[in-house]
């Protein structure tokens, strides 16, 4: 700009102010611009978050809908090809799934996707629950078996056991070859040396089956079939849909409700290293705890606190939603574990958020009683959050829970979610447990105010294909790229057609043969 008004300077007086008024004009669009996109950095996707003259204002009560969709909805229908499982399997698969319900949730997505790739049988998987729970409900207590199988019908066969063969004369069983998979193991390890040993004995067992298969796969049509399997197929039992409904209904009686994942537990606290707001007594339990269930590493907890690696006390979860303009009428559904440290802890947070309630004090039924700190309360728990109107983990690193859901709501119609980005905060809490308290409700929502809350996002490593499974497991109504148009209406159709076809061709070629056979003894 300055060349330019050195040039007209040459020219007199009159071209200056002619420049001058130009300059302004620039100027007056440039802040305007610049205002623009600030305010659309700030807002995100989320329709509760228009433009306002505040750039950390957040208006709560638009939070309660859902995120702007534009345009998209799940779809985890097949959009090629995708033909029924063929007649004859290359063998039974056994899987056993560890971890926590939502560990094995996942498990079973990718059980299905690998008997999928390799035709293989899928024997109804087994949940390690006894060394988690201590609960032996097992598949068939959580999840309703017929369901699974008939949902899955056009992609894999599913039996409950492996069946008896007749040999020689003898009724035998098949003892499945026991294998131990690579971590994220690849399509290619499946394709060749589980194939292999499924081929040579007639069945494998893959053992343990967590994380099992890469989660990153560049094939659209498999990753669709996760989430055919995650949530269409993998229903819970009736038993436990009807009291995790009960529930919500009791919630939701007084308007809308929030629900959050307090990872305030022994199990993560051990894991995050963060000891030092713990007494004597209490630390020696976690390091105790820590030593016993993970490998030894040396944690500082103060640079553990500076980087967001420690989970958020009750306190800072009430103080993040007092900043962000949720009063103290708002109802909240806990769903976590016994919280370490106990009534401490918690009580601030009850101060903030008297309305507090878990899956046991809203339901005082015998079932949830017995079963509270089993698969079934876990079940209970996973449900509600799904239904609640907005969800909030508080530490959603190696939580599958918190993870799970965040997809189940995002394909659920990008359900309101709430993520603190506990490392923007950290410095925040620390400022202001060191008596700088200036400011602070202002620097929680302008960090708040950069997350996403629901809308359709990019999924960016490390974030999980089971937290994330957009654009794979979407479609858009109006594409611009023809990949992401809408499969028909009549998908389902079109597959029950292709599965009936092979069922025809099948008969048809065997009563051929048998006819051939026929003619040849004559």
């Amino acid at each position: 700009m300055r060349s330019r008004q050195g040039h007209y300077r040459q020219q007199g007086k009159q071209v200056k102010g002619s420049v001058t008024q130009l300059s302004i004009g620039v100027l007056v669009a440039l802040i305007c611009t610049l205002s623009l996109f600030f305010s659309a950095t700030f807002t995100g996707n989320h329709p509760s978050l228009s433009p306002s003259p505040s750039p950390s204002e957040i208006h709560v009560q638009k939070l309660w809908q859902s995120a702007d969709s534009h345009e998209w909805r799940p779809s985890s229908a097949p959009r090629s090809n995708w033909p029924p499982p063929p007649k004859e399997s290359n063998g039974y698969l056994r899987v056993r799934c560890n971890g926590g319900l939502n560990q094995q949730r996942s498990a079973i997505c990718n059980a299905v996707l690998a008997a999928r790739i390799m035709n293989a049988t899928l024997v109804l998987p087994e949940l390690d629950a006894n060394s988690f729970w201590h609960d032996e409900s097992g598949f068939k207590g959580i999840y309703d078996v017929e369901h699974l199988i008939q949902t899955l019908r056009y992609d894999v066969r599913i039996v409950e056991s492996i069946p008896e063969i007749r040999k020689n004369g003898k009724i035998k069983k098949i003892k499945a070859y026991q294998l131990r998979p690579p971590r994220d193991a690849s399509i290619s390890w499946y394709l060749t040396d589980a194939l292999q040993k499924m081929k040579e004995h007639g069945a494998i067992y893959l053992t343990p089956f967590s994380h099992r298969l890469a989660e990153e796969i560049d094939n659209a049509e498999y990753q669709r079939l996760r989430c055919r399997v995650n949530y269409h197929a993998l229903r819970f039992k009736p038993h436990i849909m009807k009291l995790s409904e009960s529930i919500v209904d009791k919630l939701r009686a007084q308007g809308h409700f929030l629900s959050i994942h307090l990872r305030f537990e022994m199990d993560m606290l051990a894991f995050a290293g963060c000891f030092d707001i713990f007494t004597p007594k209490e630390q020696a339990i976690l390091k105790k705890y820590r030593k016993e269930n993970f490998k030894e590493k040396k944690l500082i907890y103060k640079e553990r606190r500076a980087i967001g690696k420690c989970p958020l006390t009750p306190e800072e979860v009430g103080l993040i939603l007092h900043a962000m303009g949720f009063d103290n009428s708002t109802r909240i559904y806990l769903a976590a574990g016994e919280l370490f440290g106990g009534e401490r802890f918690i009580k601030p947070f009850q101060t903030l958020f008297p309305h507090l309630e878990n899956h046991s004090s809203v339901d005082r039924t015998e079932e949830l009683a017995t079963n509270s700190q089993g698969l079934i309360g876990s079940a209970v728990d996973y449900m509600v959050c799904l239904l609640s109107d907005i969800f909030m983990p508080t530490y959603d690193g190696p939580s599958n829970f918190a993870n799970n859901l965040l997809g189940h709501r995002l394909y659920y119609g990008f359900r309101t979610t709430v993520r603190p980005d506990r490392k923007a905060l950290a410095p925040i809490f620390i400022d202001r447990e060191n008596g700088r308290t200036a400011g602070f409700e202002e620097a929680v929502r302008r960090v708040m105010l950069k997350t996403n809350f629901g809308g359709p996002h990019k999924r960016v490593p490390p974030e999980s294909f089971y937290t994330n499974s957009w654009p794979e497991c979407f479609c858009q109504t109006s594409p611009q790229n023809p990949a992401d148009k809408c499969p028909p209406v009549n998908v389902l159709e079109i597959l029950n057609n292709q599965m009936e076809s092979e069922v025809t061709s099948a008969v048809e070629s065997s009563t051929q043969t048998n006819l051939t056979i026929s003619v040849a003894e004559r």
